[in-house]
């Protein structure tokens, strides 16, 4: 079925995306293709999988990968990197998730603007989330947006600690786990070779 012109509603964009062969994000009556992801993208976003899947054990609480959709309103649907919810209602659900308490979004070049901006905006309508975790594989860099006791989300850089604390898991990932597979960004050539 080809990409619809018009914008849509929630439930024709759900009828019409659960057909097709790849995955599409809906913002606001508008559908976005989701393209392929580098090599990097997807081993970050495997090894938070993982280790929240092995730290949730014996816990009513469920860690998703990317090919899980969150509503996060009237007028957006996403595909987090991974996301963990711990409500019943999402634990029964087969095709859309609607109360994550955490979820992780791996940057890319084309992706960061929008995770940052629009789509995380979007996100923080969702009364359930506690966290936003944002990971750049290249730079390593780990922002952690935390809902405080105002509800109003608060920066943690955890860029360069050894481990990434998720209060709302009550998890820590050292971060070796979080960037094994991952070579280290090239150091700057401090000066060329005459």
């Amino acid at each position: 079925m080809p990409l619809p012109q018009a914008k849509m509603s929630l439930q024709a964009f759900l009828d019409w995306e659960n057909q097709q062969p790849g995955r599409n994000e809906f913002y606001r009556g508008e559908v976005f293709a989701m393209v392929g992801a580098r090599r990097v993208h997807g081993i970050v976003a495997l090894n938070v999988a993982t280790a929240l899947k092995m730290r949730l054990q014996g816990k009513p609480c469920r860690a998703f990968i990317e090919s899980m959709k969150v509503r996060v309103a009237d007028d957006a649907v996403f595909y987090p990197d991974v996301f963990v919810t711990c409500d019943a209602r999402d634990l029964r659900t087969e095709m859309v998730f609607e109360h994550p308490v955490l979820i992780v979004e791996v940057l890319s070049a084309s992706t960061q603007a929008f995770d940052r901006g629009a789509k995380f905006a979007a996100y923080r309508g969702l009364t359930s989330l506690r966290e936003y975790v944002l990971i750049d594989p290249d730079t390593r860099g780990v922002e952690v947006f935390r809902r405080n006791e105002r509800g109003l989300f608060e920066l943690h850089d955890q860029s360069g600690t050894a481990v990434l604390a998720l209060a709302s898991v009550d998890a820590r990932i050292p971060m070796t786990e979080v960037f094994e597979g991952v070579e280290a960004a090239p150091a700057a050539d401090a000066g060329a070779a005459d």
